[in-house]
């Protein structure tokens, strides 16, 4: 039997892969008093899990660190190499918008600045349109931007929509569909004959497999 590592977003979409891992039959029950700790193995040595902030899951699957990666597939929007994409879990479901205050004009001709914290998401979202823009990356915080003129509108990740109304902001335009994703090292899904029987049970839950390199 091969151990399989797995690399986990810390929150919502750890907790809910373990429920899904949970279902599928897997005993999960040393994930249940988690403490400070990082790094989880499983009593009989056949998953080992790493809890990491979402933008580092496809570091370290892209590495070989980690078999298998569990994160959004807004991160794999920005951080598009290095992995094969196998499922999307149907869970952690929000959506990219773009959002502003309402008195902003979409169609008016003006170079717009757009805030955000997914610069490729939008700058791929305004070259489909044939728009050009300026983008003004955002670590915080993203929503304020128009209200205090900084950017005309922003492009961000809306689930609820309940902090865009809070700040006085209103969706113009949804992009995409955003979704947890399943994310394998291409090394890891050769050499771990364990691998493919471990995602097949997944997909039985989850729907189709979708497979791309990218």
């Amino acid at each position: 039997m091969s151990q399989i590592t797995i690399a986990l977003t810390k929150g919502r979409i750890e907790e809910e892969t373990v429920e899904l891992l949970s279902r599928a039959g897997f005993d999960l029950a040393f994930m249940a008093d988690k403490g400070r700790n990082l790094i989880f193995e499983s009593p009989d040595g056949r998953f080992r899990f790493l809890l990491v902030k979402g933008p580092d899951v496809t570091t370290y699957v892209r590495h070989g660190v980690a078999d298998v990666g569990i994160v959004g597939k807004d991160i794999l929007f920005e951080h598009p190499t290095g992995y094969l994409e196998m499922l999307d879990l149907n869970f952690g479901l929000c959506k990219f918008s773009l959002a502003s205050v309402p008195s902003y004009d979409p169609q008016d001709h003006k170079r717009k600045r757009i805030a955000t914290k997914y610069p490729t998401v939008a700058m791929d979202y305004f070259n489909q349109k044939g728009e050009d823009v300026e983008i003004i990356s955002i670590q915080g915080s993203v929503e304020i931007s128009p209200v205090l003129g900084l950017a005309d509108a922003i492009v961000d990740i809306v689930e609820t929509g309940h902090t865009l109304s809070a700040n006085g902001l209103i969706v113009f335009e949804d992009i995409c569909r955003v979704s947890a994703r399943l994310i394998v090292n291409q090394a890891s899904l050769k050499n771990n004959p364990d691998l493919m029987p471990f995602i097949a049970k997944i997909e039985s839950l989850v729907g189709t497999r979708e497979v791309a390199f990218e």
